[in-house]
């Protein structure tokens, strides 16, 4: 007897359907097709003893499983369950009536209980457009694919009440999330905040512009002088996710498994912050079974890479085409897979590797060719990237010690949110483009213009700091943010000066 059931894989962060044919004939052994790897051919153990465990039995005869379409590789033990339905419909042990209704995934143990699965956000979203009318899967993964609209979600615990279910034995009410208002009752909630830094209050203005306009930044400066506090509280300033932006970041997690059984919507911007012994393939992707890499889980967030120089040469130079493009291409010989990247890079190291190189008060004991090779692993065209070069000095006793509160997170996201604002207008005709960082080479020349006085100010920077027509592109940027923030249409000398103030590296003194 031949029994269709579907299931669903993930490519990427998009999901495809999947059939999932069982036919049982006269006959001995099983048999999975359709491309299936280690994870699926194993998956006939683990249905076996779920069956047998429930009071069913496994059928002695010739089975054969087809996961159409064949051509693609089927990866992972999400198909578990809806192989064990169709198993036990194909024998005659259960009757469905309305199979084809239902999406039905999850992962097997051997006494019958559904294990969570990957990608159960894409997978709704897919089910959904492939116009199913329900969604059967584990429990743990319910909240996170109820928030898809137009779909009846059913998150079950084990093989024994999915059977019920679906023979109409019990009721299992669908799993419901308002997305609305959970998204606005947790937006704001943060555990840090930029009053929590003493002093700084010139790393703290580079951070707002840096916000404002979607700019990558690198901190520079001594140990304990607060790089790695200031940049932990970047998110804080950023404008809050739309629903938009938080079901795409949502659905990146839900692939990579990170998403606990308690979230359903990503409410935050993600921080992610990889130790510097990170392989090229854990920053931007990949591997045998393809997963999202690092820059991908900081898509709409922020990437912070703690002690830059420290960091492979290899691992930095595969970021730089995806800091362009906002987005990384996986390419293997048999597909090709595309992942999001828009993030905001922010970088903290020492000067030289004493780390008290232009320091105000302490001696540095690397001398100029130490720290001119401490500073050379990080290359001219990842610097050219980053558009703020930021020092960071060690705050005074008198700052350290003060009871003065600081300017709170949420006063400085205000003035963020309204140059965004103002960058929303601008580039409202234009869907790649959302902020002044994203502007391209083109746009550049026709927003960003200056008069006769700034453009003289402009080549004397260039000429004094050697500044690659890339820098140039960056300065313009920045400028252009700086002006937003003060609603003001030009470009002012003034905010072309601050601008340029923040190209720390390309400064003569640096390295001497």
């Amino acid at each position: 007897m031949l029994i269709k059931t579907y299931g669903s894989s993930v490519y990427g962060i998009e999901a495809t359907k999947i059939t999932v044919e069982v036919n049982i004939t006269t006959g001995t052994k099983y048999y999975i097709v359709g491309l299936p790897d280690n994870a699926v051919k194993e998956s006939l153990q683990r249905i076996e003893s779920a069956i047998m465990a429930i009071g069913y039995r496994m059928p002695r005869q010739k089975i054969v499983i087809n996961l159409a379409p064949a051509d693609i590789r089927k990866e992972g033990s999400a198909y578990d369950l809806s192989m064990a339905i169709g198993i036990l419909a194909a024998s005659g042990q259960i009757e469905i009536d309305n199979l084809g209704d239902y999406l039905i995934l999850g992962e097997l143990s051997l006494d019958g209980t559904i294990q969570p699965i990957k990608g159960a956000l894409p997978i709704a979203i897919q089910a959904r457009n492939d116009d199913f009318k329900s969604l059967i899967l584990p429990k743990a993964n319910a909240r996170e694919a109820a928030i898809v609209s137009d779909i009846n979600v059913y998150g079950i615990d084990n093989l024994t009440d999915v059977i019920d279910f679906l023979t109409h034995k019990i009721t299992v009410l669908p799993t419901t999330v308002d997305i609305e208002q959970e998204f606005i009752n947790k937006i704001n909630i943060t555990e840090v905040d930029f009053s929590d830094v003493k002093g700084q209050e010139n790393i703290k203005r580079a951070l707002e512009i840096a916000a404002a306009g979607g700019h990558n930044v690198i901190l520079i400066g001594p140990p304990g002088s607060g790089k790695t506090m200031l940049a932990k509280r970047l998110p804080t300033i950023l404008p809050p996710l739309t629903i938009e932006e938080s079901l795409e970041t949502t659905k990146i997690h839900s692939v990579s498994g990170q998403l606990t059984a308690a979230e359903s919507l990503m409410h935050t911007r993600p921080f992610r912050a990889p130790h510097h012994t990170i392989s090229d393939v854990a920053l931007v992707g990949g591997g045998t079974n393809p997963q999202p890499g690092e820059i991908s889980l900081a898509h709409n967030g922020v990437l912070f890479l703690d002690e830059l120089p420290e960091f492979k040469r290899s691992v930095l130079e595969v970021m730089r085409q995806p800091l362009e493009s906002r987005s990384i291409t996986i390419s293997r010989a048999k597909f090709t897979i595309d992942y999001p990247a828009s993030f905001m890079l922010i970088a903290a190291m020492n000067p030289c590797p004493c780390g008290y190189y232009n320091h105000p008060e302490k001696e540095c004991i690397c001398g100029s060719p130490i720290v001119q090779r401490y500073l050379s692993k990080i290359s001219g065209p990842l610097l050219d990237r980053i558009d703020l070069h930021v020092e960071v000095t060690p705050i005074e006793f008198s700052e350290l010690t003060s009871v003065e509160r600081a300017e709170k997170s949420n006063c400085i996201r205000k003035r963020v949110i309204n140059a965004r604002n103002k960058q929303a207008e601008r580039f409202a005709t234009n869907d790649e483009v959302h902020c002044n960082a994203q502007m391209s080479a083109k746009a550049v020349r026709d927003i960003c213009t200056i008069d006769q006085q700034g453009k003289n100010l402009l080549k004397a920077a260039m000429e004094k700091l050697n500044l690659s027509a890339r820098a140039y592109d960056r300065i313009l940027k920045v400028a252009r943010t700086i002006a937003d923030m003060e609603n003001s249409n030009l470009i002012s000398n003034q905010h072309l000066a601050e601008a340029i103030q923040y190209r720390s590296l390309d400064r003569e003194n640096w390295a001497g």
